[in-house]
C-alpha cells in the first residue's frame, strides 16, 4: 500500500515580517550565495492553498492563543496548474515542523471541495483516510483560499530553505480554489514574510544572509490573515 510522504524529522523554523526595502536587501543576498529553487519560474511561483478547519475554527483559535502543540490541513497547487495537487498535514511543537503529504487528482480535490467524501475512506493514501475520519467525527471543511507569491532559495548544507512571501491575498469564503477565475483580494495590509527552514544546523553563511537589525522572529499564519474578513 502506497504511503504518504513525511518529512525524516522535525525540521527548524522561524519567520519574520519585514519591510520592502529587507526583501530587496535579503533577495541580493540569497541569490549570491544560495540557488533558487529549480521549480520556479523567473524565480518565483504562486501558491493557492485551500485551508481546512472545524465548526469551532480549532486551527483558527489554536493559532491566535500561541498553542504550542498544533496542526494544519490544505490542499496546494502551483501556478494555477491543477495538474499537481497534494493534500497536506503540517505539524508544529515547540518552534520545529513537520510535513505530511499526499497527491489528489483534480477531480478528487474538487470532490472533497463540493463535500463528496465517501471515496475518501477507501483511499491507498493513509492521510487522505485521516481527514475523512476529521471531516466526519469533527466537522472540519474547507475555510478559505489563501493566495500568495514565493520566491525560493535552497542551500545544501544544512537541507535549508529560505522563502520570502509577499501578496497575499483571501478568497474571503470562496473555496473553489481549482477555479483560476475565483476572486481574491488583499488579506489586510501588505505583509511580507521571510521564512528560514533547517534540519540539525543552520550555516552560519545563511544565517548572516538573513540576519537583519530590529527584526526578531515573530509567529505569523497566512491563514489566519486571510481569515480577518471572516
Amino acid at each position: 500500500m502506497a504511503q504518504q510522504n513525511a518529512e525524516k524529522q522535525y525540521r527548524h523554523e522561524y519567520k519574520h515580517e519585514i519591510s520592502f526595502a529587507d526583501l530587496l536587501t535579503i533577495r541580493a543576498r540569497m541569490r549570491a550565495v544560495a540557488e533558487p529553487d529549480p521549480h520556479t519560474k523567473s524565480g518565483r511561483y504562486l501558491i493557492r492553498s485551500l485551508y481546512f478547519d472545524n465548526l469551532s475554527d480549532k486551527a483558527l483559535r489554536e493559532k491566535i492563543d500561541g498553542v504550542n502543540g498544533r496542526e494544519k490541513w490544505r490542499i496546494r497547487y502551483y501556478n494555477l496548474d491543477p495538474s499537481v495537487i497534494h493534500l497536506e498535514k503540517k505539524s508544529r511543537l515547540s518552534g520545529l515542523g513537520t510535513k505530511y503529504s499526499a497527491p489528489l487528482s483534480a477531480e478528487e480535490a474538487q470532490r472533497i471541495v463540493d463535500g463528496d467524501t465517501d471515496w475518501m475512506i477507501d483511499s491507498q493514501y493513509p492521510l487522505i483516510r485521516e481527514l475523512y475520519c476529521r471531516m466526519k467525527d469533527q466537522g472540519m471543511r474547507p475555510k478559505t483560499i489563501v493566495d500568495y507569491t514565493r520566491e525560493p532559495f535552497i542551500f545544501g548544507p544544512g537541507n535549508v530553505r529560505v522563502t520570502l512571501d509577499y501578496d497575499i491575498r483571501t478568497g474571503l469564503r470562496c473555496t473553489d480554489f481549482l477555479n483560476p477565475d475565483c476572486i481574491t483580494i488583499p488579506a489586510g495590509d501588505d505583509a511580507i514574510i521571510l521564512e528560514v527552514k533547517w534540519d540539525a544546523y543552520l550555516p552560519d553563511i545563511i544565517r548572516d544572509a538573513v540576519q537583519l537589525p530590529n527584526r526578531h522572529a515573530a509567529a505569523f499564519s497566512k491563514y489566519a490573515r486571510c481569515r480577518i474578513y471572516g
